[in-house]
């Protein structure tokens, strides 16, 4: 059984691997589509919006609306999709550490 430096050591390690695994997903890009493609976010892992794609026909005052619903519907499409990647990256992350089952970070 380890003794109580090797755990704080251990914790210590997780920590730092955890923040270089937070820092990379800022990197990662996701891309959310709504209208068959008419409306485009980029996003990263984190969430963050990189940046908006509306195509030019939907720029019309009587399509005001419906562009609305397309930004929201994009935005929760890469929302949806960052959140995946990010917890997919943070699983290869804790893969081998030795954390309790069921133990879930707190990201």
């Amino acid at each position: 059984m380890p003794n109580l430096d090797d755990i704080m050591k251990m914790a210590q390690n997780a920590q730092a691997e955890l923040m270089k695994a937070q820092e990379g997903l800022d990197k990662i890009e996701v891309e959310g589509l709504s209208g068959g493609g008419l409306v485009r976010i980029r996003a990263s892992a984190k969430g963050r919006i990189v940046s908006v794609s509306i195509d030019e026909s939907l720029l019309v005052p009587s399509e005001k609306e419906v562009v609305a619903d397309l930004i929201a519907a994009a935005i929760n499409d890469a929302r949806s999709k960052a959140d995946q990647v990010a917890n997919s990256e943070m699983q290869k992350m804790t893969a081998g550490l030795p954390l309790p089952p069921g133990f879930k970070m707190p990201f």
